[in-house]
């Protein structure tokens, strides 16, 4: 009888032997169909070419850089006492032609930045989310001058290059 019990027990082990190959096989022809799409996809969209003109429209300009020179001053009265504030900006633009018609109006610009750099408070400045949102009011009012002369937005953004509060 033990013959009997032991001829039974090989077949079944091959049985799950095949049901574990079987289970591996189809997950490897799975993920090989899974890359194999992929690549197929990526690689059609790639070859096929955009038109012109999105490519013309999608492509940014190179940015440019002008300083305003020379650096902002600006003085608080804080409890009775003197405080400064001395700002470098730097503009980001995208059109030389543009920048350069902006620069006739610098003396406005610069008129609007030391009223808006006066002001505001020391304390409010002192905290790196107080000179962004400064930061942003400068962009804006630059953009203002621009749109308001030329008729568009010459620049993208103002940006601080020094920023010192004593």
């Amino acid at each position: 009888m033990a013959k009997s019990d032991d001829a039974a027990k090989p077949p079944a082990a091959k049985g799950k032997l095949k049901l574990i190959l079987l289970i591996v096989l189809g997950l490897v022809l799975a993920i090989g169909a899974s890359v194999g799409g992929t690549w197929y996809i990526m690689h059609s969209s790639a070859s096929k070419p955009a038109p012109a003109a999105e490519t013309a429209t999608n492509v940014k300009q190179p940015a440019i850089f002008e300083p305003m020179l020379p650096a902002f001053v600006a003085n608080f009265n804080q409890n009775g006492r003197q405080r400064y504030l001395q700002v470098s900006i730097t503009l980001l633009a995208r059109n030389q032609a543009d920048l350069d018609a902006l620069k006739v109006h610098m003396p406005v610009i610069r008129n609007n930045l030391v009223m808006l750099f006066s002001g505001q408070s020391f304390d409010s400045l002192a905290t790196p989310v107080g000179q962004e949102m400064l930061r942003q009011k400068v962009t804006a009012s630059v953009q203002e001058v621009a749109q308001k002369e030329l008729g568009k937005v010459v620049v993208e953004q103002a940006l601080f290059t020094n920023f010192v509060l004593q």
